[in-house]
């Protein structure tokens, strides 16, 4: 048997696909399913032209399945798929925030269409490249199956291999920023599993098993600027500085401080300048894990289950920059000091309100307190960053530059603090009682231990833990690893340690079923990954909780008409969380999930004289306001903790989605069906996150807009 079918929706979307099943012999089976997928884009990008967020995939999957007697079978399964689109869109949604923003020095540059959208929701986006993504993901795997009496012995083997080649437009503008941001990754996973179970009609039943996981990922990146960066920047400091400053005077000045004034003469910002990426990683787990199911009663079970989980992850990194002007340490005092000597020498009279000389340069004393910040406290906060040029036209602050500064030299692992390897293990536990109160209902309760292995951070904001970047910056036995613009951060998330109670009803009476659980989780050591513009920052919150309730339930009024519903509550938080991507985010509410969510279904299937089938289904999906993130990074630096996180926490997200099918279901196998999705077109941001290489500019990713169309399937 099997079925195959074929669609047509608006945006060109055809999707065709089938399978088809059988015997070869009396104890083999076979299969085989394919489809195709293809849909043009229905985000326009208009400096390219080009339709973006389209679909172009298909897939393969074969089967096998042997079975020379009763007890032994093996089942053997091929599948290969290949998807190459443009994707995906991103949209800008705010260009400053806060009182004042230096990625307003990009408005210059782009589109005055561009400058001009409002809309979110306007299906065009301004990015001087088009963003793909070839991905290649093939997989074999094997199932053996043998039973010896009441014992059964399974064997499961898998290999799958995931080549995925991408490159976007990363700064999301009609403006040639970031020119490139290229990623060749290359995934190989391996895991065998074996498992020994009874199946009697005995009081107890066991099962005892082992997993093995290995896991290879060879990842290059690359990240260059553009031919427009060096405009931007100019734009940006020229800005800050009211006039007085330009990306050539910051780089005469920097030069001169340090007695070469032509040193940085059209070095800064180049053209191709950026970041060359390599990062391996090898993950090796295994586990051990037991269960045993005992009837201690009639209609009562108890079980319970214990597992070791051993995880061991070693990775090496070759990344490299050649972004001259991220190699340069602003705020170093000598530094600081050689450029108000360059500042005087050219006539610049006045320094934080003390007058220097006026002509040549200044004296000894005078750099001296400028390097050791003698004006006092006020001057103190602002000797490194504020310098009031020549008749007092405004001020550049060379530190506030540092937001440029985000391709720094990057120290690799392993290194002589740190070796690239992190380990752990974990014993974990499960107990469940459960009771058949009648033939249609059961209630349960359930206790379980969770761990999850540390995770590495495999991208360019991976940086050494503040107690290993404290070692490196004051023992000078590990002076080479002082690089420039080195900063603290992570390489791991450690792991997380969990524990659920569960308590449950189901019931199923025939014309109407339902199932309610609540459940109570604690995490310690909850693995936080943010975007921080740049790369992620991965980091543990010191406990998350969450308190739920979910239900789901059916019912059958009438032999032609099923009803269905779904919900869940959810309620978690953050008990601490000291240290996260944007700070302090303790007794806040974790970003991305909905207090409430719940699904409404109907279904009428009316049976005409003929036999053929008449079907209507409806269901309307709805998830309360929640936030996307918790904080966006970037904007710490302009306005503030509160300000990073009140920015996220102002755009939250409702969903409100209807879809419908209508369906002429023959007796002869055809169906003839309409369908329409997301028909009232209500779109949200499915996510939020600063724009890289624009502090203070942030983007998105937008919904689906409305879909509908028609399909056609044979069933035999």
């Amino acid at each position: 048997g099997g079925n195959v079918e074929a669609s047509y929706g608006n945006y060109n979307a055809i999707v065709a696909k089938g399978v088809v099943t059988g015997p070869l012999s009396e104890t083999i089976a076979a299969s085989l399913a394919a489809g195709y997928n293809h849909r043009d884009g229905y985000v326009t990008n208009v400096v390219t032209g080009n339709k973006t967020n389209e679909r172009d995939r298909w897939f393969v999957r074969g089967q096998m399945l042997f079975e020379p007697s009763t007890d032994f079978s093996v089942r053997l399964i091929a599948d290969y798929s290949k998807i190459n689109e443009n994707c995906c869109a991103v949209i800008n949604l705010a260009r400053s925030s806060g009182a004042s923003s230096p990625s307003l020095a990009v408005l210059p540059l782009l589109r005055a269409d561009e400058l001009a959208q409002t809309d979110p929701f306007a299906d065009k986006v301004y990015t001087n490249k088009d963003s793909t993504n070839n991905i290649e993901n093939w997989g074999l795997s094997g199932q053996i199956d043998y039973n010896v009496g009441i014992l059964k012995l399974t064997s499961i083997t898998s290999y799958r291999r995931t080549h995925a080649v991408t490159d976007q437009d990363s700064d999301f503008s009609s403006a040639d920023l970031l020119g490139r941001n290229f990623q060749d990754l290359r995934i190989n996973t391996f895991t065998q599993e074996l498992r020994l179970s009874t199946d009697w009609d005995g009081p107890v039943n066991a099962l005892l098993g082992g997993f093995y996981f290995n896991e290879k990922i060879d990842q290059d990146n690359g990240v260059q600027l553009g031919n427009q960066f060096r405009a931007y920047a100019n734009n940006l400091i020229v800005g800050q500085s009211a006039g007085a400053f330009s990306v050539a005077s910051v780089e005469a000045v920097l030069g001169a401080a340090q007695g070469n004034p032509a040193l940085y003469t059209n070095r800064f910002f180049g053209t191709g300048q950026g970041l060359t990426e390599n990062y391996r990683l090898k993950d090796e787990a295994y586990s051990i894990f037991g269960q045993l199911d005992w009837e201690i009663a009639d209609r009562l079970t108890l079980t319970g289950g214990v597992s070791y989980t051993h995880d061991s992850k070693n990775f090496v990194t070759n990344v490299t920059s050649n972004d001259v002007f991220s190699n340069i340490v602003l705020n170093n005092p000598t530094l600081q000091a050689g450029v108000v000597n360059v500042l005087v020498s050219q006539g610049v009279g006045t320094l934080l309100g003390t007058t220097l000389v006026p002509t040549g340069f200044a004296s000894a004393t005078q750099i001296g307190q400028v390097a050791t910040g003698a004006f006092g406290a006020a001057a103190q906060a602002g000797y490194n960053t504020v310098i009031v040029p020549r008749a007092q036209a405004g001020a550049v602050a060379l530190t506030g530059l540092s937001a440029l500064q985000f391709l720094p030299p990057f120290l690799n692992v392993p290194n002589a603090l740190e070796d690239g390897r992190i380990s752990g293990g974990k014993w974990t536990w499960t107990a469940r009682l459960a009771a058949d109160v009648s033939d249609n209902l059961n209630v349960y309760a359930s206790y379980a231990t969770g761990y999850k292995a540390a995770s590495v951070n495999l991208s360019r904001d991976s940086k050494p833990d503040p107690q290993t970047f404290s070692t490196i910056q004051s023992n000078s036995t590990y002076s080479a690893l002082r690089l420039a613009n080195l900063k603290a951060g992570g390489r791991y998330a450690l792991p997380e340690n969990s524990t659920v109670y569960e308590f449950g009803i189901k019931g199923n009476w025939g014309v109407a079923s339902a199932n309610l659980a609540v459940f109570k989780q604690n995490i310690r050591g909850f693995q936080s990954n943010l975007f921080t513009g740049t790369g992620f920052l991965l980091a543990n919150a010191g406990k998350q909780s969450a308190f739920g309730i979910e239900f789901e339930g059916m019912a059958k009024p009438t032999p032609e008409l099923t009803l269905n519903v779904s919900m869940t509550y959810l309620d978690p938080k953050y008990d601490s969380f000291l240290v996260s991507g944007v700070g302090d985010l303790t007794g806040t509410r974790p970003a991305g999930t909905s207090q409430l969510s719940a699904t409404f279904g109907a279904q009428w299937d009316k049976e005409l004289g003929n036999g053929d089938h008449v079907i209507v289904r409806g269901d309307y999906h709805y998830e309360a306001a929640f936030q996307l993130v918790e904080g966006l990074p970037y904007l710490v630096g302009l306005c503030g903790t509160t300000c990073a996180i009140q920015a996220a926490s102002n755009r939250k997200q409702e969903v409100n989605q209807v879809s419908a099918s209508l369906t002429y279901a023959m007796s002869n196998g055809i169906e003839l069906t309409v369908w329409g999705r997301n028909l009232l077109d209500k779109r949200t941001l499915l996510q939020i996150f600063d724009t890289p290489a624009q502090q203070g500019s942030i983007s998105g990713y937008p919904s689906e807009p409305r879909t509908f169309g028609g399909s056609v399937r044979f069933r035999f």
